[in-house]
């Protein structure tokens, strides 16, 4: 547990040293071999820890588009919880929350990373074929 710590937090800190484009975000991964029913489970479970921290939907969420398992099921999911979700970085002048995200695997568990301008959070996975449940306590940090 406490490697799994470890990971997290250097992971996190790497990421958060990447640059990014000319348009604010960081251009997000997500591994292609993350079955469909772990990618929704973590998907989930992320959306509702960024929406306690965002609060409701009031603004559109500006992601870079994925076709990734995980990338599909984070815009469902956002959806779901009521937020409008703009793949091709065009809203409708409503509040923009830019939204960048990394996955990534390291051993055997599944590293979640989801970032705005405002909070970042992390949490480790373990993943099934038939979801997936968390592995970590929720890491938050948040800006300015």
């Amino acid at each position: 547990m406490r490697r799994t710590f470890t990971v997290l937090l250097l992971t996190c800190a790497v990421a958060g040293c990447q640059t990014s484009t000319g348009n604010g975000l960081v251009p997000s991964s997500a591994p292609p071999e993350i079955s469909g029913s772990a990618a929704s489970a973590i998907a989930g479970d992320m959306v509702t820890k960024l929406a306690e921290q965002i609060g409701p939907a009031n603004g559109t969420i500006i992601m870079k588009p994925d076709s990734s398992p995980f990338g599909q099921a984070l815009e469902a999911s956002l959806k779901s919880w009521g937020y409008a979700v703009a793949t091709d970085q065009k809203t409708d002048g409503q509040k923009e929350i830019a939204l960048a995200y990394v996955v990534d695997s390291h051993e055997g568990q599944v590293l979640v990373r989801m970032s705005t301008s405002t909070v970042e959070l992390g949490r480790a996975y373990r993943t099934t074929m038939s979801g997936a449940s968390p592995a970590s306590p929720l890491s938050v940090m948040r800006r300015g």
